[in-house]
């Protein structure tokens, strides 16, 4: 049961975000830019390391959710997101991947975590500055989105084909038209 009111029916960060409607625009649209805006990571990736993040977080809800979606784009391939969330060392991905994941880690556990030798793997896998930057920021707002939907005991369903569903739309429709439709806008 959540912590606070929320609209009854709506799982995750859905029931905060229509809750505060104002907060859920800026809140959709770092999601949009994150993690369907332009890069040279593709959007199942950036998916995989928001996937990893919430893992690590125990954030069930982002967990399965933003995994849900990673698989929409990896053509349904559930097993290798749940590979990522348990072990990426041994998924089948790249070694940048790998590498861009291992640093998600450290930023879950702290920022400091992340040490020069980290940034180095990175690198020498092919990682720019751009895609490290973007994965530490990835990782940073999975922590704040996991913190959120956690920290108020939000509704987590636990039928797979509700986020599936919900997976299709963001694919389809992307973050910011989610914060419109929640918002009550258009």
């Amino acid at each position: 049961m959540p912590h606070i009111k929320l609209a009854e029916g709506l799982p995750g960060i859905r029931g905060p975000m229509t809750f505060r409607p104002e907060t859920a625009r800026p809140l959709s649209e770092l999601a949009e830019i994150l993690l369907r805006g332009e890069s040279t990571l593709s959007r199942a990736e950036r998916e995989l390391i928001a996937t990893y993040v919430s893992s690590g977080n125990d954030c069930d809800y982002c967990r399965i959710s933003h995994g849900a979606i990673a698989a929409q784009y990896l053509d349904g391939d559930e097993a290798l997101v749940a590979c990522v969330s348990s072990n990426p060392e041994s998924a089948p991905v790249s070694a940048k991947l790998k590498a861009l994941l291992a640093i998600a880690g450290k930023v879950r556990e702290g920022g400091k975590h992340v040490r020069t030798e980290d940034v180095e793997r990175a690198r020498r896998e092919g990682a720019t500055d751009v895609e490290i930057h973007d994965t530490v920021l990835i990782a940073a707002a999975f922590c704040m989105y996991n913190r959120y939907v956690d920290g108020l005991a939000t509704w987590t369903p636990k039928e797979m084909d509700s986020y599936r569903e919900r997976a299709a739309g963001i694919v389809r429709d992307g973050y910011a038209d989610l914060a419109r439709r929640l918002s009550g806008g258009d």
